[in-house]
């Protein structure tokens, strides 16, 4: 059984509230880049990115950050993993860099992203905004903007559907005895 937990509307104020915030925290945009984690953790970022320069009035840094070789996982299933570009145009020193990610479990993707990010350069600070805060950490990783905390059991699965990429905007969480969802 699947239960929508955000529909188009909850998801569109969470974004901006997380704009608001990140804008807020940083006193305004100056010095801030906005990464985005693949996949869905990019199409939240576009929107965020997006939502700060109509704010602003400025054009921030935004890049993409793909974290499959960075991943502690690797041995133990993913056989074939397929690795896309990571695109960081601009340099990491100094800035605000504020990495977006659609849900946040166990920590480790947040742990690989941190990573990658640090090969590119030396940012100022490195800040985390995600979408969903599932819980069940498995490292000592926070995050400094949320959407909505949403409490699930382990075995459940949190989909994040995007306009973009799934021509629609939804948060689920599914139900672990339903096996035909992905």
């Amino acid at each position: 059984m699947n239960s929508v937990v955000l529909n188009e509307k909850d998801i569109s104020r969470a974004i901006t509230r997380i704009t608001h915030e990140i804008l807020e925290k940083n006193k305004g945009a100056e010095n801030v880049a906005i990464v985005g984690i693949r996949t869905r953790g990019v199409t939240l970022a576009k929107r965020i990115h997006k939502k700060i320069n109509e704010i602003e009035g400025i054009e921030v840094d935004f890049g993409i950050l793909d974290i499959t070789l960075y991943r502690d996982d690797l041995a133990i299933g993913k056989q074939n993993p397929i690795v896309e570009k990571t695109h960081l145009p601009f340099h990491l020193e100094g800035k605000q860099v504020i990495l977006i990610d659609d849900v946040l479990f166990t920590g480790r993707t947040i742990r690989a992203a941190i990573d990658a990010l640090i090969d590119f350069g030396r940012p100022a600070t490195v800040q985390l905004g995600v979408l969903i805060d599932r819980g069940h950490r498995e490292l000592p990783i926070r995050p400094d903007y949320v959407g909505k905390n949403i409490p699930t059991a382990k075995t459940n699965r949190v989909q994040v559907r995007m306009l973009e990429d799934d021509s629609m905007d939804e948060v689920c969480i599914i139900d672990s005895s339903n096996s035909m969802d992905k």
